[in-house]
């Protein structure tokens, strides 16, 4: 079986890479990235070995390479996102540009292939913000410019739907120790301030939910989906909603001398709360910790990484 996955060298695809590295009935992985993030540790840190797994720097848009590429391949992850932090705002254009009309380059050249599979990583911000939870059968509303791309993406992806095994994954926030891993995400960021730099800001009053996954977990029930036998459609990949004072409070534990400081304390913070969709979680096969499990251990490599 051979295996695309585009934005493989981001966070998530890193991790994936190394598991789907591990698997016997995978013979090849095609990553395919531009390395816009300047991340390179897929290459230095992961313990990848070159062989079953090639890289190609190319990008999105690309429709002549992205045609050329997956006529070669059995599977595609299309992880490759202009990314950002759930319910903020920035610049339009660039996520228009790569995740919307990214995506559907990706798919008109994947209707004229004979991929079997196509899972692709969409968000939980597709559904906007809102208090109340929020489930598979609730009527996307995003907000943000990032959240409309991604769901203008599942549009195009949903065409290959009739035409072979396709999966839509709206993740929640991803968080964890990962050799590529991003630090614009709450828990992340909060875990590095933490560990050295001994204080952590709570913008608003700390009172606002979202939802999260552990890096591990997604990682595991993306690449148990490269030959599960579920049903194609689309499916939320949360784990917990965990509103930022529990987060802090958490870490405080395990770092009693934590000072945490409160930014515009008055504000109430828009929040995010999906429901766990079992359907999927049925595939995760890791370690189900805790949370403050997963952030001692999350500490500890932190401390056992740096000499500081």
């Amino acid at each position: 079986m051979k295996v695309l996955i585009t934005g493989g060298a981001g966070y998530i695809g890193t991790e994936l890479t190394r598991l789907l590295d591990q698997n016997p009935s995978v013979s090849e992985i095609v990553i395919f990235d531009n390395l816009s993030r300047n991340n390179y540790n897929i290459f230095l840190h992961s313990g990848i070995k070159r062989g079953k797994v090639r890289f190609i720097k190319g990008e999105i848009l690309d429709s002549r390479s992205l045609k050329q590429i997956v006529q070669k391949v059995d599977v595609i992850y299309h992880l490759a996102a202009k990314v950002s932090t759930p319910l903020s705002n920035e610049s339009s254009h660039l996520f228009e540009q790569v995740n919307h009309w990214g995506t559907a380059e990706l798919v008109y050249a994947t209707e004229e292939s004979n991929v079997k599979r196509f899972i692709y990583l969409s968000s939980a911000s597709i559904y906007g913000a809102n208090s109340q939870e929020v489930d598979i059968n609730t009527i996307p509303d995003p907000k943000s410019f990032y959240g409309i791309s991604k769901y203008r993406g599942e549009k195009h992806v949903e065409h290959l739907i009739p035409k072979m095994d396709t999966f839509i994954v709206r993740s929640g926030n991803v968080y964890g120790y990962g050799i590529s891993m991003r630090f614009d995400a709450v828990i992340n960021r909060f875990m590095f301030d933490a560990s050295f730099i001994g204080k952590i800001n709570i913008y608003g009053n700390g009172f606002q939910r979202r939802s999260f996954i552990h890096i591990e977990k997604i990682a595991n029930i993306l690449a148990n989906l490269v030959d599960t036998n579920i049903e194609s459609g689309t499916y939320n990949l949360v784990d917990k909603v965990i509103s930022i004072v529990e987060i802090s409070e958490c870490i405080k534990k395990l770092n009693p001398k934590l000072e945490i400081i409160y930014i515009n304390q008055h504000l109430q913070m828009r929040e995010l709360l999906v429901k766990r969709d079992e359907r999927i979680m049925k595939l995760l096969t890791s370690p189900d910790l805790s949370f403050e499990d997963e952030l001692k251990i999350f500490m500890e490599k932190f401390h056992n990484s740096s000499a500081m």
